[in-house]
Parts: C-alpha cells; structure tokens; sequence
C-alpha cells in the first residue's frame, strides 16, 4: 500500500493521469482526473513508513492532505484527511472546486483499494469532458444488479446513504429518503430488468442507467446530461458508489469499504 502512494508509476494506475515522485523534494499529480490538474500544484511535506503528508494548493486556498497506514486485525488500514472542504452547502452550490474533495476521494481511495487488489477500476471523473458517462462492468446477473439498482434497502446499503425510490413512470428518487428530500427526482422512464432515467426540476438534471449482459455479468452505462462542469461533486458521488455496488453484488461477505467517515469543515 505504502507503494502505491509513493511510487509514481502507481500513482498513475489509480489515482491521476500524471505523476512524479523523487523524495523528499518532489511529490505531485495533475492532468485530466484531477482538480485543478492543469499542473502539479502538490509539494511534500513529511513522507515516512506510514505516513504521506502533502501540500496541495486548490482554488487560491493551500490544503494539508495526508494518507497514513496502520494495521488492524491483519489488515491495511489507510486514513485519509484534506483540510478546506468547505462543507456541505458551499459544495452544493459549488463555489470552490474544493467542493469536490470528499467524492472525489470516496472514488479515488475505492480505485486504490481495487488497484492494490488486482481488480478492474471503476472510471474516473475526466474534469476535461463535457460529457459525464461511465461504463462499469459487474459480475453479476442483470437481475442481481437491476434489484440492487431499484430495492431502496439495498440501494441505502451499498450507496452509504438512505435512498427512496419508487420504481415506477412518475414515482420518486430521493437522496435522504421519500420523507426528508423536499425536491426528489422524478423516475420519467422505467424499463423493468433493463434501464431508467430520473429527471430533477432544478437545473433540468438527468440520469440514466441502462443494463446489457456482458460475458456472464452485467454491463451498465450511466450517463448524466444537464450537468454542467460545477456537478463533478455529484458525478464523482456517483462513480464512487457504482464502486462499491460492484463489491456489493461481487463479494458473498461484502463489507463497505469506508470503516468511518468524519466528515470536518474548515
């Protein structure tokens, strides 16, 4: 693990399109699937055995990100934390591209996980592109992954978050559930086994999944339309747990792979 943060090359692999590392003087990455990655703006702080602390200037602001490992029953635990998130309302309204940090590690840090294990990584977020569409494969029958997609128990568990959904033309899609989510999406299509599209009123935002079989498993495409470059935040979210949907419907003892999640501002 300790390798896959200090090693340019794997750094690459799962984290971002470019990367150099020579300690202690040079620690960065940049390019398409980073924030603000039109250059390394990262500068080392401390690296030891367990521990990779960076600066990483964002929007004007000089965060403090660090990773540190420690071993827990046998396992690799690996905490991450980046000061200047500005909380959850400034994200939503995407003021700041730190606004994206918290997604974009849920996704980044679940990549890290597959890389060191040997599987297939789920799509990054391509902060170039105008179009917010992913591919991820699943092994696991369409029906598996259609019923993980639409039962909101299921979706809650592996999501990480409580889900409501009807699962019907004209039923609900609510983050935080039917009863506390004042602007649902509403479900405009509804194809049973194979696909459905969700359209929220604010802003004119769509998302689509559709489902094909694919070598024994499942194929999903996600696509987002109406969002523009300030809903990376929501587009990470959502790769990030099409992540973990695959460790969900993959692993007979599935376990999420966040052990906590403290979440602070600054």
């Amino acid at each position: 693990m300790h390798r896959a943060l200090t090693d340019a090359g794997e750094l690459r692999a799962w984290l971002a399109e470019h990367a150099a590392v020579e300690l202690p003087g040079t620690y960065g990455f940049w390019g398409r699937y980073t924030p603000e990655g039109d250059a390394p703006h990262q500068r080392p702080l401390h690296v030891d055995d367990h521990t990779v602390r960076v600066a990483w200037l964002l929007d004007g602001v000089e965060t403090v990100l660090e990773f540190s490992l420690a071993s827990l029953d046998g396992e690799t635990i690996i905490s991450l934390s980046q000061t200047g998130f500005p909380g959850w309302h400034e994200a939503a309204r995407a003021t700041t591209i730190r606004g994206v940090l918290h997604t974009f590690w849920a996704l980044s840090l679940a990549n890290l996980v597959d890389h060191v294990e040997g599987r297939p990584l789920t799509p990054r977020a391509d902060f170039t592109a105008s179009e917010m569409r992913a591919v991820v494969d699943i092994g696991a029958a369409p029906a598996d992954v259609f019923d993980a997609l639409t039962d909101p128990e299921k979706f809650s568990r592996w999501f990480g978050t409580e889900i409501g959904i009807e699962p019907f033309v004209g039923g609900r899609f609510a983050m935080g559930g039917l009863e506390n989510d004042p602007s649902p999406a509403k479900i405009v299509s509804f194809a049973p086994g194979r696909s459905l599209v969700a359209s929220w009123d604010e802003g004119g935002m769509v998302a689509s999944w559709e489902l094909a079989g694919s070598g024994g498993g499942t194929r999903v495409t996600f696509v987002q339309n109406g969002f523009g470059p300030a809903h990376f935040g929501s587009w990470l979210g959502w790769l990030a747990g099409f992540a973990e949907l695959r460790r969900f419907l993959e692993y007979a003892d599935w376990r999420s792979l966040f052990v906590t999640v403290p979440l602070g501002v600054e």
